[in-house]
């Protein structure tokens, strides 16, 4: 049985969708379980772009009784916001199914799950705004699977969950001699979960770097801002062939990301 439908069962409620839940709390005691070691997308921020659902795993430790059958109850990670882990949460993510457990001891199981993130629109499941976008909690919770029973247990850590960026670069003109002005643009843009649109990122910082022919290392030539629409333009003298490149270092809301190197050639 899906998790997800197991917590909407024990809270009574009639739907439950990922980012939208009941304020309902079950009555019932939960699991006597305790989780720890949870770390979701091995530890790196979870990137989310405009139109597709994207996976990724988690991995905790659940330690309970010995006398406590590993079967009677079933547990996943979840993530939310707000002060407290629960069904009354700001907002809250869950793993669709439950995690995969094996018996390391008596009283020690080693886990593993998948948690999906779906922008606002791909589909009937598709409920991830934009505005969410940032600092999440790491939690993990356990629901009996004979009763209404879940417990809770929040505090394990935290990520980024971030809205894909692009980044593009267009270094002119092309050939050039040697001293001449380089006239460099690109644009910068987001997903926006909402629209399943990529939309220009304004007032950013960005580099300008620049890796001379033979060479695999970029140098930062300078910092510009992005307009109110995401576009970048600037100038450079130009000193020697090479490639051209802006580079984003990201935010907690919006991933990092570098346009692929222009090449000019300077005569």
């Amino acid at each position: 049985m899906r998790i997800r439908a197991l917590v909407l069962a024990a809270s009574g409620a009639v739907a439950l969708s990922t980012l939208a839940v009941p304020a309902a709390q079950a009555a019932t005691a939960g699991p006597a379980v305790t989780f720890s070691n949870l770390k979701v997308n091995s530890g790196k921020n979870i990137v989310v772009g405009t139109t597709s659902a994207v996976t990724v795993s988690a991995s905790y430790t659940v330690t309970k009784p010995a006398n406590l059958s590993a079967s009677s109850f079933q547990s996943g990670p979840a993530l939310y916001r707000g002060a407290t882990l629960g069904m009354n949460s700001d907002d809250l993510i869950i793993s669709d199914d439950p995690g995969t457990c094996t018996a390391s001891s008596s009283t020690v199981l080693k886990c593993s799950a998948k948690i999906q993130f779906r922008p606002k629109g791909t589909d009937e499941d598709g409920d991830l705004f934009s505005s969410q976008a940032g600092t999440w909690k790491l939690g993990a919770l356990a629901v009996n699977t004979a009763n209404d029973g879940i417990t809770w247990q929040g505090g394990l850590g935290s990520t980024h969950l971030q809205r894909r960026a692009t980044l593009t670069t267009d270094a002119s003109p092309e050939p050039v001699k040697k001293g001449k002005t380089i006239t460099v643009t690109g644009k910068l843009s987001r997903a926006n979960w909402d629209t399943n649109k990529y939309a220009g990122y304004s007032t950013q910082p960005v580099k300008l770097q620049f890796r001379k022919k033979g060479s695999s290392t970029y140098t930062t030539l300078k910092t510009i801002k992005t307009s109110s629409t995401g576009t970048l333009k600037t100038t450079t003298t130009a000193t020697a062939d090479g490639y051209y490149r802006y580079s984003f270092a990201g935010t907690t809301t919006t991933s990092s990301v570098s346009a692929a190197g222009d090449f000019v050639d300077v005569q």
